[in-house]
């Protein structure tokens, strides 16, 4: 596994490959008291049984249920239910407490969220047969991957996609490598704007990463960050690229990260109610 991380920040957990339900979820868990955040990376067929067997499906997808069950093709059906099985267990996981007694909700333009844990950001992430979670205690946290393989062409993203200081970089590089900083440079790009939220709203030329570095960088390449960001790229399974974008915002005033803890009495008594 490759990684890129920047120097002297806090740290992001390496990814963690979860291969279902019955995977050894304690290892989020440790990753989470450790370093305040988790990244798992799974494929949606290691949850095919769980999707098809599971007698708790309805309570564990929550208000997912009714787009599940209208959803006709099979395939989509069931590449859906993975990625919030995923996410729900990793969250679950990482806060010490069952799936289903947590809520998913989502924001505008889509962004997975925890009902009434608003200090606990979630990001969910997927390409081909690929599914990763990221969970952060203490401040945004946003995930994004890529097939490996694929090709970038740098004549035709460039100006869309790089700072000038990014495509004077990559510019005197080889085609094979030049392809393979920009496609970690995009993933990378992809994962911050979706920790802030923005999605592709906020453009990718407005902000830079140096090719054999991970630290957020101006337009012209200067540092455009004081260390409270922290960047990765992994490679996992071997054939996909997985960038990992966290913020620390200086919540972290404790160690725990139970669910029930942080969960407001009223909210949690009313989900306990409807799951009964």
């Amino acid at each position: 596994m490759t990684t890129v991380t920047p120097s002297g920040v806090q740290r992001i957990s390496a990814p963690l490959h979860v291969s279902g339900p019955g995977a050894a979820w304690h290892r989020v868990s440790e990753a989470m008291d450790r370093n305040g955040n988790a990244v798992i990376h799974t494929t949606w067929g290691e949850w095919l049984a769980a999707a098809v067997t599971e007698p708790a499906l309805r309570p564990l997808l929550g208000r997912d249920w009714p787009r599940y069950r209208r959803t006709a093709d099979p395939t989509v059906r069931y590449r859906f239910v993975a990625s919030r099985l995923a996410t729900k267990y990793a969250a679950a996981a990482a806060l010490h407490t069952d799936p289903v007694e947590l809520d998913l909700a989502y924001k505008t333009g889509g962004r997975p969220y925890l009902r009434g844990l608003d200090q606990i950001d979630v990001s969910l992430t997927h390409t081909d047969d690929l599914i990763a979670v990221g969970v952060s205690r203490d401040g945004r946290i946003g995930v994004d991957a890529e097939p490996a393989a694929r090709s970038m062409s740098f004549d035709l993203l460039s100006s869309h996609v790089l700072t000038p200081a990014e495509r004077a970089e990559l510019a005197p590089l080889g085609d094979a490598e030049r392809s393979a900083a920009l496609l970690r440079v995009w993933t990378l790009k992809e994962a911050y704007t979706k920790a802030l939220g923005q999605g592709l709203r906020l453009g990718f030329t407005e902000f830079g990463f140096g090719v054999d570095g991970g630290d957020l960088l101006a337009p012209d390449g200067g540092p455009a960050s004081r260390g409270e960001w922290a960047f990765a790229t992994h490679r996992v399974l071997g054939r996909y690229l997985l960038s990992v974008a966290r913020h620390d915002a200086g919540l972290d005033s404790s160690r725990d990260t139970a669910a029930r803890t942080r969960l407001d009495e009223g909210f949690m008594g009313a989900v306990s109610e409807l799951l009964e």
